[in-house]
């Protein structure tokens, strides 16, 4: 758990379960700390665990995570288009198009003839080309002016995956759906997100790295915290 406003290291426990907060939400009650607003990913052990200890809090779901969890889903299709594809020609177009796939338009390297490559995957099936350009219109969610613009983006994506006739979109618009507040909640609170929470735990693995791991659980505690500006007495 981090501070965003400070960007200090609060809470550490091992695990990925929502009883893995357990002592956080006793240190919290003890310091009578208000809470406005929590960003997480879409994991719903921590999810369920925020609401039900700070009620009042707004949850922010992380945009990253929401466009990270799509970019799984549309790897998933073209892997399953992959295996179906009945010709040698359409497994080779699809073959090494991963990465392409989930790329910007604006970052493939055209000297590589990625964008020839990536057209020629997506003329040839359309459950893919329809895919893709779902995933640009998703990071629209994100970019617009307003919260009123933002909700109308995401509703006519709802609508454009729920009617799109690929399995893999139609069972995303639903998690999109269900979500939506948390999603939206981007606009009320400019734009805050668990970014520095993936640069904290990046900052973490390097410090295993470099020590090849650490034995004493409390002293590794102690070692994330100071490294992070954790200067706070709810910190302790």
């Amino acid at each position: 758990m981090i501070d965003l406003a400070k960007g200090s290291v609060i809470f550490t426990a091992p695990g990925k379960k929502g009883s893995s907060l357990d002592a956080f939400w006793k240190r919290l009650k003890r310091t009578n700390t208000t809470i406005e607003a929590v960003a997480t990913d879409m994991g719903m052990p921590y999810i369920s665990a925020v609401k039900a200890h700070l009620p009042h809090a707004v949850l922010v779901i992380d945009h990253f995570h929401v466009v990270k969890r799509f970019h799984e889903k549309l790897t998933e299709l073209r892997r399953e288009l992959h295996h179906q594809a009945m010709c040698k020609l359409e497994k080779n177009t699809l073959k090494g198009t991963r990465w392409l796939l989930l790329k910007n338009k604006e970052n493939l390297n055209k000297e590589k003839n990625e964008d020839s490559r990536l057209n020629e995957a997506l003329a040839l099936n359309e459950p893919l080309s329809k895919a893709y350009y779902m995933k640009e219109s998703l990071q629209q969610i994100w970019k617009q002016e307003t919260k009123k613009e933002a909700s109308e983006c995401l509703k006519q994506w709802v609508i454009d995956a729920s009617g799109s006739g690929v399995s893999k979109l139609v069972s995303f618009s639903k998690t999109i759906e269900k979500y939506r507040d948390g999603i939206l909640a981007y606009y009320d609170f400019n734009g805050m997100s668990s970014g520095p929470m993936e640069g904290v735990n990046n900052r973490i693995k390097a410090m295993v790295r470099q020590a090849f791991g650490y034995r004493d659980k409390e002293f590794f505690e102690l070692k994330i915290k100071a490294s992070h500006e954790a200067k706070d007495a709810f910190s302790g």
